[in-house]
């Protein structure tokens, strides 16, 4: 293991899917950047098959970004700390990686996602403020690398990418074993848990104030915050994904993905998980949102058949946002200035899930309060859930019956 190697960032290896070409000109080019790595054995080649591995994702942005995640990961700790190739792994190297995942040096931590490349006079070059792994600084935490800690759901998703990797290399014959699938107590990281773990959500005090809080920032600034509020309201009221809002190679979302039926009444296409299409519906109140919103944009009240204004257009340039890094910008900004605004009131406490709150917890809020009036069968739709199960994840009638039954317990018994 190198100190220097633990002292120092690694730089990113893989650039955007757009960015990239030929597994093996691209393997080189990646290699010209990183002259310590170039006479390493095994790195080229287990390059340009992880190279080859990612591509074959190019039909999803967010796929290929999440296994990219996890493979780079992988190549850096292996060349870098174990100073070994993909072909000298076996499972102890795995279980010692998935424990430095779980504790990785603090120059490997960064404070916030940041792109990997820039564009610098025509020229991608690696972007110096990049890290592995990110831990958000927060306002109890300022120190982003203090305190770092791999969720469950993040070994999750680390054993499950590379188990698919090392399946792939192994078809490829690039590999003899799949380390990942002789790590027979994978129990010793994963928790098994004997309850149903609860959805990320904000209150519905503390959805209030976003709202309120939103809606000024649009009265002051209506060239950059109308835009927010939008995007907001649609967030959780058709309980869309952040993946969903913007332009990337499986669709453009456009205003005219919003449409009537027979009956008159509205809803909105989805492409979604998997690329599958559904039909979201739009209730009176977003499609009020949507007026205001388009007259803001200086359009008809409502969207014609077939109309390409992008749903949700950039504010500066044309054309529709295509990262999804604007987007939770965008969000993470609202949530702040909520905060900020509870905090003047005397409501600190009451504001606390705001300073870590998440895109996906605008989604899981929507889902949660529609359930409880809503015939589930109808949510399960418009949220876009494959199984009644996880649309029951967001009915909670047994906890609270659970805990009422429990709150008037007595810590010393009456006689």
């Amino acid at each position: 293991m190198s100190l220097a190697s633990l002292n120092n960032p690694p730089a990113p290896l893989i650039d955007q899917i757009d960015h990239l070409g030929n597994p093996l000109t691209t393997a080189r080019q990646v290699l010209t950047r990183l002259p310590d790595l170039q006479g390493m054995p095994g790195v080229f080649e287990d390059l340009v098959h992880s190279l080859s591995f990612l591509v074959s994702y190019n039909g999803s942005t967010a796929t290929f970004n999440s296994y990219r995640r996890e493979v780079e990961r992988l190549l850096q700790w292996c060349w870098l700390v174990r100073g070994c190739s993909l072909e000298q792994l076996r499972r102890q190297d795995l279980e010692s990686y998935v424990q430095f995942c779980q504790s990785p040096p603090a120059a490997w931590i960064g404070k916030k996602q940041v792109a990997r490349f820039r564009n610098q006079q025509g020229e991608r070059v690696r972007n110096p403020d990049w890290r592995p792994f990110v831990n958000q600084a927060s306002k109890n935490n300022p120190d982003s690398r203090a305190g770092f800690v791999l969720s469950q759901k993040s070994l999750q998703a680390l054993f499950a990418v590379l188990s698919t990797y090392f399946n792939y290399l192994l078809q490829e014959d690039y590999l003899r074993i799949n380390p990942v699938a002789l790590i027979r107590q994978k129990s010793k990281f994963l928790q098994r848990h004997a309850y149903q773990e609860p959805v990320r959500r904000i209150s519905n005090l503390q959805w209030d104030f976003v709202l309120e809080t939103v809606a000024a920032m649009a009265s002051e600034n209506p060239g950059e915050h109308e835009r927010s509020l939008f995007v907001m309201r649609l967030l959780f009221g058709l309980y869309l994904r952040i993946s969903e809002l913007v332009a990337d190679e499986r669709s453009t979302p456009v205003m005219g993905d919003f449409h009537t039926d027979a009956d008159g009444h509205w809803w909105l296409r989805v492409v979604g998980k998997g690329n599958k299409a559904r039909l979201v519906t739009v209730s009176d109140d977003m499609l009020n949102a949507l007026r205001r919103y388009r007259r803001h944009l200086g359009l008809s009240n409502l969207p014609y058949v077939g109309e390409q204004t992008p749903l949700v257009p950039k504010i500066k340039g044309r054309g529709p946002v295509t990262s999804t890094r604007q987007i939770r910008y965008l969000v993470q900004s609202c949530f702040d200035a909520s905060y900020e605004r509870m905090r003047a009131n005397g409501l600190e406490d009451e504001a606390q899930e705001l300073k870590v709150a998440t895109v996906h917890w605008l989604r899981h809020t929507g889902i949660s309060e529609d359930v409880k009036f809503r015939p589930k069968e109808h949510v399960k739709e418009d949220a876009g859930h494959a199984s009644m199960a996880t649309t029951d994840r967001y009915i909670d009638t047994e906890m609270r019956e659970r805990h009422a039954s429990a709150r008037f317990k007595k810590l010393k018994p009456e006689l």
